[in-house]
């Protein structure tokens, strides 16, 4: 108990020190550095443990469980609540994700707590009486909102890989977080003024987020009802979220705005323990998320296709070695839209599509002079890809050398922009990861099949990517991303980067990504990736490209030879933050 207190104790003075510190600041409206109380740290090397994660409160977080004894697994739950507080944009309980776990001692664990659609979904809930897509029926508003993952994933996990006896000492740095409140960073305050009329005009009751019509960096954001809502998850785990007074205040929401989800979809919500998916680069053995998620299955074709041809003696972003991770990833993502769903309602021909002669096939028409057209691969419809999505990724190792590597989503910047009137959360809007018409493309532009079709209970498919790499039975690499559908090709390229190009861990998360999806057809490559001249090259062999403001933020831990720990976040977020000892 005395030891629970003082926990309890110091975490509060870590929420208070930043209102203590703003008493610090003058009022006159002079230029000043506004102090949060927090700095994010981009990259760092550690001797014994590292966290990766989009908000250093939420790497405090961690840490300090690690610090009391919680192992890696302990540590990513206690960030997932945390960043439900501090990265209200993506991280939730509201939401869903993916945990690939690999211990000490090798073993290897996928997590799927993706939402699920609620039981009154159906295929055409989405088109109107001519069959066409209403555009923003799954996007905004209660109709968008799947059967949240969150927590009963997080319990999941806990209850299997945790370490510590105590699940309550794992909410009270998010309870704290939300009870006491803390400074905004700057592109928080940018994202909630951004959307602040959407908030407006979708919620059905007032909350933290309509009160304050601009928000500015250093402004206190306090979370009264959301701390409630943890307190009784901190109390009764996952009965305090899918049943009792916050169930009810769900069910309460959604028949104000013409939501689905009932009490029996809340009660009826299972995380499930999944097979990961697993395949060889050369030395190197990639453990990684199976579907629902088309991470792992998109991932290890690319990684397959390319491994044939000298990438490392063309070197990185040279024309032959873009245009062929170009083509991989085409066909790649060719095959996601075709194949991959949920396998529970699907059969995924998960074999195949990881058999070295289907992918070697894949590339007999590979031409090394010229793009391969999208339409010789497969006619579906198409339309200009947004570049806005916003997911959130954790990367743990703790000092045993277990790992942990979490993605989990809202899918949308605060998901379908509805907070839970007296429950102070956010909910999600993935039902439009689902296919809402066979070959129509989603907010992401990413196209699909019947195995993606709406269906009562179904588990949309993901592009989250959360990976664990090992080279010569050793663990070498952990990392994920949000953003969309370029979390795939991100992850891919990293790795690529270390792999063949032999970058440091920061300088291959830093370095210029491109993308390819297969529809539309054209390559996104980042802001300066790129000439003019290799630009007019690429242009030449067929391709068309489209330039980008930034595609996914990958998180990222590498152990080094000596056994150091070496942790990276993306210049792409500044509230990325590293930590560890």
């Amino acid at each position: 108990m005395n030891y629970q207190n003082s926990y309890h104790l110091a975490w509060q003075y870590l929420i208070f020190l930043p209102i203590i510190l703003s008493g610090l600041w003058s009022c006159d409206g002079g230029s000043h550095e506004v102090d949060l109380g927090y700095t994010a740290q981009r990259t760092a090397v550690f001797d014994s443990a590292a966290i990766v994660s989009a908000h250093p409160l939420a790497s405090e977080a961690g840490l300090q469980i690690m610090r009391q004894g919680g192992n890696a697994v302990d540590a990513a739950i206690a960030v997932q609540f945390a960043l439900a507080v501090v990265y209200p944009r993506a991280g939730n309980i509201g939401g869903g994700g993916f945990m690939v776990i690999r211990t000490a001692e090798g073993q290897t664990a996928a997590l799927d707590y993706r939402e699920r659609a609620p039981a009154a979904a159906h295929k055409d809930m989405y088109l109107d009486s001519l069959g066409n897509v209403i555009e923003g029926l799954s996007t905004r508003g209660h109709l968008a909102v799947g059967v949240p993952g969150t927590v009963a994933g997080m319990w999941e996990a806990f209850t299997k890989f945790g370490q510590l006896e105590s699940w309550e000492m794992l909410l009270e740095p998010a309870i704290s977080l939300a009870q006491n409140g803390f400074r905004i960073s700057a592109t928080e305050a940018a994202r909630l003024n951004r959307y602040h009329d959407d908030f407006v005009e979708l919620n059905t009751q007032p909350n933290v987020f309509t009160r304050k019509k601009t928000w500015k960096e250093g402004d206190l954001l306090v979370q009264p009802q959301l701390a409630a809502t943890l307190r009784a998850i901190q109390q009764q785990g996952p009965k305090g979220f899918y049943q009792g007074k916050v169930a009810e205040l769900i069910v309460a929401e959604m028949k104000r705005g013409g939501g689905l989800i009932t009490l029996e979809d809340l009660r009826n919500y299972t995380a499930s323990w999944r097979t990961p998916i697993e395949g060889r680069y050369k030395n190197y053995r990639i453990i990684s998320m199976p579907p629902p998620s088309s991470g792992g299955i998109v991932l290890l074709q690319m990684l397959q296709m390319v491994a044939p041809y000298p990438i490392k003696e063309w070197g990185f972003h040279a024309l032959p070695t873009v245009h062929l991770m170009v083509e991989v990833e085409r066909r790649a993502y060719a095959d996601r839209a075709a194949y991959l769903g949920d396998p529970d309602y699907y059969p995924v021909p998960i074999a195949q599509l990881l058999d070295p002669d289907y992918l070697k096939a894949k590339m007999s028409d590979f031409d090394p002079q010229r793009a391969t057209p999208s339409t010789a691969l497969q006619a579906l419809s198409t339309q200009p890809l947004p570049e806005h999505f916003e997911t959130t990724h954790t990367s743990v190792v703790d000092p045993q050398g277990n790992a942990a590597s979490v993605t989990t989503t809202l899918n949308s910047n605060y998901g379908c922009k509805i907070v839970v009137g007296g429950a102070g959360f956010f909910l999600n809007n993935e039902m439009d990861d689902f296919s809402a018409k066979p070959g129509v493309p989603n907010q992401f532009g990413l196209v699909g099949a019947e195995a993606n079709a709406i269906a009562p209970g179904k588990r949309m498919l993901s592009s989250m990517t959360p990976t664990i790499v090992e080279h010569d039975n050793s663990l070498r690499y952990v990392l994920g991303a949000p953003g969309g559908s370029t979390i795939i090709t991100a992850v891919f390229q990293v790795l690529l980067n270390q792999m063949e190009f032999g970058m440091s861990l920061d300088s291959a998360v830093q370095a210029p990504r491109f993308h390819h999806q297969f529809l539309p057809d054209v390559i996104m490559y980042e802001r300066n990736a790129w000439d003019s001249t290799f630009i007019a090259q690429l242009h030449a062999m067929g391709h068309q490209t489209k330039e980008v403001d930034r595609m996914a933020v990958i998180k990222a831990i590498a152990r080094l030879p000596n056994g150091k720990l070496v942790a990276a976040g993306d210049h792409r977020n500044p509230d990325d933050d590293v930590a560890g000892w």
